[in-house]
C-alpha cells in the first residue's frame, strides 16, 4: 500500500466511526447487518405489539453489546473503495458482459452501504442473499437465497425473487423474478428439467445457477430458455464459456481492498514455555485482539517482517517478533502484501471467510480518491 505525503494528499481517509464509541459503532454495524436482534410478532393487538416492540429493542440492545465486545478499539480496519471500484471496472472490461455485484453478508464484511455507493456507477445490478439485506441498502437487485418476503415487499424494494419451486412461481407470477436452477450445488433451486416450466409459470426470462464449475454453465445453457442467464461467480470470471449473459462476482470485487492492522503493546524475550499452551518462541510481541474478535493463528507482518500469530487468547494474542520489533510497532493482520488468499490457506478456510472475519475486527475507515 502506498504511503507518504504525496499519496496522502491524493486520498482522504474517511472514518466510519468518527469520534463515536465502540458501542455506537456496534449499533451502526447492527443496523447494517440483517437479522441481528430481530423478533417476529406473535399474535395481534396493541398489547402484543407494544410487548413485541419492547422485546425487539431489548434484543437489539443485547445484540449491539455483543457486537461491541467483538470489535476491538485497538484494531484498525481500512476499506479501499477505489480498489473495489477498480476491481469491478477490470472485471467488466475483461468479461464484456453486464456485471451483477454480489454485496451479500454486508459486502463480505466491507460494509454494503459504502460499497454499493462506490459501485453504483460501474455495475449493472446488485445481488443480495435475503430481502432483509436488501431492505437496508435500498437498491434494486436480485435476491439469491430462498424466498423470505412477500410479493409486495419485493415490489416495494424493486427486487427479483429467486424462484425454486412451483409455489414460489405461482406467488410471483407476473412479477420480476429469476428462476434458481440447481446444477450440482445441491442447496437451493429447481432441477434443470423443471426450470423452463417454472420460468413460464412466473413469466420470467431470467435463469441463474450457483455454479460449481464450467459444467454448471453448460447445464444452464442447455436448458435452451431465457434471455438472461448467468452462472459465473468469481471463480469462473476467466472462463469465457461460463460468462453467458452476465457475471456475478463476489469475492473478486473485494480482493486487496481490506487492510487490518494493530500495534504491539509488549515485546519480550521468552524464558522457556510461554502462554496458555506453553509454546516456545525466542522473542514475542503482544497485540490486543483475540478470539473474541475471531482471530486465529495465522501469518502476520510485524515491524515490516513476515511473522506468525503463535497463540490466541480471548482479547490478546502472541506474535513472533523480529529482533528490531519495539512496543508501538505496527502489526498487519491483512494487507501490505499479506493477502486474503495467504491467510485463508493458513487457516484452511476460503478467502470469503477471511474477509468476513477481518472486516468485523475493528471500526472501519474508508479510503477513497478525491474525485469521488
Amino acid at each position: 500500500m502506498l504511503t507518504g505525503p504525496g499519496h496522502s494528499r491524493q486520498r482522504r481517509a474517511v472514518s466510519s466511526a468518527g469520534s463515536s464509541t465502540l458501542a455506537a459503532t456496534a449499533r451502526r454495524r447492527l443496523n447494517e447487518t440483517p437479522n441481528m436482534g430481530a423478533t417476529i410478532p406473535v399474535g395481534a393487538g396493541r398489547g402484543n405489539a407494544c410487548r413485541c416492540g419492547r422485546l425487539q429493542r431489548v434484543n437489539r440492545l443485547s445484540a449491539a453489546r455483543i457486537l461491541s465486545a467483538m470489535i476491538s478499539s485497538h484494531v484498525d480496519v481500512q476499506v479501499d473503495l477505489d480498489r473495489v471500484r477498480a476491481n469491478a471496472e477490470r472485471i467488466r472490461a475483461n468479461t464484456r458482459v453486464p456485471l451483477i455485484a454480489v454485496i451479500k453478508a454486508d459486502a463480505y464484511g466491507l460494509g454494503a452501504h459504502r460499497v454499493a455507493d462506490a459501485l453504483a456507477a460501474v455495475v449493472d445490478d446488485f445481488a443480495y442473499f435475503s430481502i432483509e439485506e436488501a431492505r437496508r441498502i435500498r437498491r434494486p437487485g436480485l435476491v439469491l437465497g430462498p424466498v423470505s418476503g412477500s410479493r409486495d415487499a419485493h415490489a416495494e424494494l424493486r427486487l427479483r425473487a429467486a424462484i425454486g419451486d412451483r409455489d414460489a412461481a405461482e406467488t410471483f407470477r407476473g412479477a420480476p423474478a429469476a428462476v434458481s436452477v440447481d446444477t450440482g450445488m445441491q442447496r437451493f433451486g429447481c432441477e434443470p428439467e423443471h426450470a423452463e416450466a417454472l420460468a413460464r409459470r412466473c413469466g420470467t426470462q431470467e435463469l441463474f445457477t450457483h455454479a460449481r464449475g464450467v459444467a454448471s454453465a453448460r447445464t444452464l445453457r442447455a436448458i435452451g430458455y431465457g434471455e438472461r442467464i448467468h452462472a459465473a461467480a468469481s471463480s469462473l470470471l476467466d472462463c469465457e464459456e461460463a460468462r453467458l449473459d452476465a457475471v456475478r462476482p463476489g469475492v473478486a470485487l473485494y480482493r486487496g481492498a481490506l487492510r487490518v492492522t494493530t500495534r504491539l503493546v509488549a515485546v519480550r524475550e521468552t524464558r522457556g514455555p510461554a502462554g496458555y499452551t506453553g509454546f516456545t518462541c525466542p522473542r514475542v510481541g503482544v497485540i490486543l485482539a483475540g478470539y473474541a474478535q475471531r482471530l486465529a493463528p495465522a501469518p502476520v507482518v510485524v515491524s515490516g517482517a513476515p511473522q506468525r500469530i503463535v497463540e490466541v487468547g480471548m482479547n490478546t494474542a502472541f506474535v513472533s517478533a523480529p529482533p528490531e520489533a519495539r512496543v508501538g510497532d505496527p502489526v498487519t493482520l491483512l494487507g501490505d502484501g499479506l493477502d486474503e488468499e495467504a491467510v485463508a490457506a493458513a487457516l484452511a478456510v476460503r478467502p470469503h471467510e477471511v474477509l468476513c472475519r477481518y472486516g468485523m475486527m475493528g471500526a472501519r475507515r474508508y479510503l477513497s480518491g478525491d474525485r469521488h
